[in-house]
C-alpha cells in the first residue's frame, strides 16, 4: 500500500482487528503466544485472515510480548529477532494487499512500575523495534501501557528512529485517570507532543467505561483518537477464562465511539472477528466527527480526600522524644487466647508503649493479628503494632487488609517480606510475594496520600506509621544499612531490629546507623535454656548468639530455672548497653512466657530513673 493509513483516517474511521491471545487461548493454546509465530504460523495466519475478512483494515502483529524482558520468562530471550521477524511475515502474507500491518509492542510495567528500570526497558525496546522496522511494517502500535513514564520513553525513542505512523495507547485502572493519577486528557496531550500520530485506549475497560473515559477528552490538535475495548470482564469457570460480551453489544456502541471522536476502532481481550465485523458494518460509510463538546464531570462529595488524623503521637514520634519500650507477644497457634490477653494486660501494667504481633511468624498459622490487635486496643487499652508480610497475600489482599486496619483504627504497621511458606507447618503452601517489603512500604505511604497502588482515589487518607525490619546480624553490616537507606527512600518511618546478643554488636549498630534520620528500636529476646540458645543461633534466620553467651547458658543446661534467670540477667546487661545509645527497646517474648518480658520491661523503664540517680549521687 502506497498511502499511509493516517491519510485515510483524515476522512474515514479505520477498523482495526481484535484479540489474538483470546482466540489462541480458546483453541487450547496456553503458553507463550508469541512463540507460536515459529511453531504454529498457520494458526496465527488464519486468525489474521479472519479479522481481515471481518472488515479489519489494520492488523497488528503477534508480538505484544515479543521482547527480551517477557520472553525470558519462557527461556526464549535469544529468539527476539526470529519471533518478531516471523510475526511480520505471517501478517503480511495473511493480509496480502487488503490491510495495513502494524508492529505491536506491549508495555512491561504494570502495577509495580519501579520493578523494571527505564534502562532495562530501553534496551529491550530498541531490540524489538529494530526487528519490526527491518521487516517493513506500516506503523508501530504501542498498547497496554499502564505506566506513562514507560510509554513516553519508548515513544520518544521510536519517533527519533522512524517517520512511520505511531499509535500510542494507554490502559486505565480507573475511568479517566492513569495509575499515577495523570488525567487521560493530559496524558494524550503529552503523547501527542512527543510525536504520537494516534493516541488512545486499549484493554482493561469494556465499551461502557471506555466511552465514559473518552467523554472528558478533547479532539487532539493533530493526532487522531483510537479505542480498543475489551469484550467484557472475564469470568473464570472450570479452570478457564472466558468473556461474556457479544457482537451485538459492540454494534450498539460503535456509533458512540464515533461520537467521541474515535477514528481507529478495534478490540482487545475477549473480542473476536464477530465483534470487529459488528463495528465495521455499523460504521460503514459514516464520516468521523470534526467537532466535539466535552461533558463536565459530576462533582461528588464522596470522592473528596479526607485527611484522617490520629489523636495519639506515633511510635516514631514517641521514640524520638523519650525512651520507649515495645514488646512482641505472638498470637497463639491454638484458639485459646487466655494466656495472650493475660500477657497483654501484664505488659500494659509494666508501662510499655505498644504490643507488637507477628503475622504468622515462621510461616505457621496463628490467630489473626488484626483481630487480636483490635481487641488489644479496645479491651486492653494498649497500642497494637501489627506486622504485615508479603508472603500470604497478593496485591489485592494487601490493599484490602490495609484498608481494614485503617477502618479498625490500627495505624502502626511493621512491613516485612516474611519467611517462605516451605519453612512452616504447610510446606506445600504457596508463598505469594507479589511485592517486596520495599514495595509494601511504598504502597502504605501511597494509601496515606489517599490513593491505592493503582492510582484510584480512596476518598480518605490513611494515617499509617510504618516500621521496617533491620537484620544487623550479618557479615557486612554496611550492606544491611544500605537496605535501610533504600527503605527510607520508600517511606519507612523507623526501624525494628532482629534480636542481638552482644554489647559489641549494639555499639557496631549505633556506629553504622547514626547518620540515619530515623529512630531504631533495638531488638532483645531473653534466652530460656541452652537448647534455646543453640536453636536460635544455628537454625533461625537473622539471629546470631556469641560463643560466650552460649557458653554461659550451656553451663546451666541441667538447671532450667537458673538458666532462665541467666537469660534474664544477660538481657538486662544488654538493656543497659542499648539504653546508652538507643531510645527504643524492642523485647521479644519467648514461648508466651510474658513474665520474662514483663520483668524486662519494668527494668528498661526504670533505666532512665536509675541513670539520673547515679548522676546526682
Amino acid at each position: 500500500m502506497f498511502v499511509s493509513f493516517l491519510k485515510l483516517m483524515e476522512n474515514q474511521i479505520l477498523i482495526a482487528d481484535g484479540a489474538m491471545g483470546t482466540l489462541l487461548y480458546s483453541y487450547g493454546k496456553d503458553s507463550c503466544f508469541e512463540e507460536l509465530n515459529l511453531s504454529h504460523s498457520e494458526r496465527i495466519e488464519s486468525i489474521h485472515r479472519a479479522y481481515v475478512d471481518a472488515g479489519a483494515q489494520l492488523i497488528q502483529t503477534n508480538t505484544y510480548a515479543a521482547n527480551y524482558l517477557k520472553l525470558q520468562r519462557y527461556g526464549l530471550e535469544d529468539q527476539v529477532k526470529e519471533i518478531n521477524s516471523a510475526a511480520v511475515k505471517i501478517a503480511k502474507k495473511a493480509v496480502e494487499k487488503n490491510a495495513y500491518v502494524v508492529g505491536t509492542i506491549g508495555g512491561n510495567r504494570g502495577i509495580k512500575p519501579k520493578s523494571i528500570t527505564i534502562e532495562e526497558i530501553k534496551r529491550s525496546f530498541r531490540e524489538q523495534l529494530y526487528c519490526l522496522l527491518l521487516e517493513g511494517v506500516d506503523g508501530i502500535l504501542f498498547e497496554t501501557f499502564y505506566d506513562l513514564e514507560e510509554l513516553e520513553t519508548v515513544l520518544s525513542i521510536a519517533r527519533k528512529e522512524t517517520d512511520l505512523p505511531l499509535i500510542a495507547q494507554v490502559s486505565l485502572h480507573e475511568t479517566g485517570v492513569l495509575q499515577d493519577q495523570t488525567p487521560l486528557s493530559v496524558a494524550f496531550n503529552r503523547l501527542e507532543d512527543i510525536g504520537a500520530d494516534v493516541v488512545g485506549l486499549n484493554c482493561r475497560l469494556g465499551p461502557h467505561h471506555m466511552l465514559k473515559a473518552l467523554e472528558q477528552v478533547q479532539l487532539p490538535k493533530k493526532a487522531f483518537l483510537s479505542a480498543y475495548p475489551n469484550a467484557s470482564i472475564p469470568a473464570y469457570t472450570d479452570g478457564k477464562f472466558h468473556y461474556k460480551g457479544d457482537a451485538e453489544y459492540f454494534r450498539k456502541s460503535a456509533n458512540e465511539f464515533r461520537q467521541e471522536g474515535i477514528r481507529l476502532l478495534g478490540g482487545c481481550c475477549g473480542t473476536t472477528p464477530e465483534h470487529i465485523r459488528a463495528f465495521a458494518e455499523e460504521l460503514r460509510g459514516l464520516k468521523p466527527i470534526i467537532e466535539k463538546s466535552i461533558k463536565q464531570p459530576k462533582i461528588e462529595i464522596s470522592t473528596k480526600i479526607i485527611e484522617v488524623k490520629q489523636g495519639a503521637p506515633s511510635l516514631q514520634e514517641i521514640v524520638k522524644e523519650r525512651p520507649s519500650v515495645i514488646v512482641e507477644l505472638d498470637p497463639p497457634r491454638k484458639l485459646d487466647t487466655t494466656s495472650f490477653f493475660k500477657g497483654a494486660k501484664a505488659l500494659k501494667e509494666a508501662g510499655i508503649d505498644a504490643i507488637t504481633m507477628a503475622d504468622n511468624s515462621l510461616a505457621s498459622p496463628r490467630v489473626c493479628n488484626t483481630a487480636l490487635g483490635h481487641l488489644v486496643k479496645t479491651q486492653v487499652g494498649m497500642r497494637p503494632l501489627v506486622h504485615i508480610t508479603c508472603r500470604d497475600r497478593n496485591i489485592i489482599g494487601l490493599q484490602s487488609h490495609l484498608m481494614g486496619l485503617h477502618t479498625l483504627g490500627l495505624h502502626d504497621i511493621l512491613a516485612i517480606t516474611g519467611d517462605p511458606a516451605r519453612v512452616g507447618d504447610f510446606p506445600g503452601a504457596s508463598s505469594v510475594y507479589d511485592m517486596s517489603s520495599f514495595e509494601l512500604i511504598s504502597m502504605i505511604k501511597q494509601l496515606n496520600k489517599g490513593q491505592s497502588i493503582s492510582g484510584k482515589d480512596l476518598g480518605q487518607q490513611t494515617n499509617f506509621s510504618v516500621a521496617a525490619a533491620f537484620n544487623p546480624n550479618v557479615k557486612y553490616i554496611d550492606k544491611a544499612v544500605l537496605r535501610l537507606e533504600k527503605k527510607l527512600e520508600h517511606g519507612a518511618d523507623y526501624f525494628i531490629t532482629q534480636p542481638v546478643y552482644s554489647e559489641e554488636k549494639i555499639i557496631e549498630i549505633h556506629e553504622a546507623t547514626k547518620h540515619l534520620n530515623a529512630p531504631i528500636y533495638l531488638g532483645l529476646m531473653p534466652l530460656t535454656s541452652s537448647k534455646n540458645a543453640d536453636f536460635l543461633h544455628h537454625e533461625v534466620p537473622g539471629i546470631k548468639i556469641s560463643d560466650s553467651i552460649r557458653g554461659r547458658m550451656s553451663a546451666l543446661k541441667d538447671d532450667p530455672i537458673q538458666a532462665a534467670r541467666e537469660g534474664i540477667e544477660i538481657t538486662k546487661s544488654l538493656i543497659d548497653a542499648a539504653a546508652e545509645l538507643f531510645n527504643g527497646i524492642y523485647l521479644i517474648t519467648p514461648f508466651m512466657r510474658y513474665e520474662l518480658t514483663v520483668e524486662l520491661s519494668k527494668y528498661a523503664n526504670q533505666h532512665e530513673a536509675r541513670k539520673r540517680r547515679n548522676i546526682h549521687a
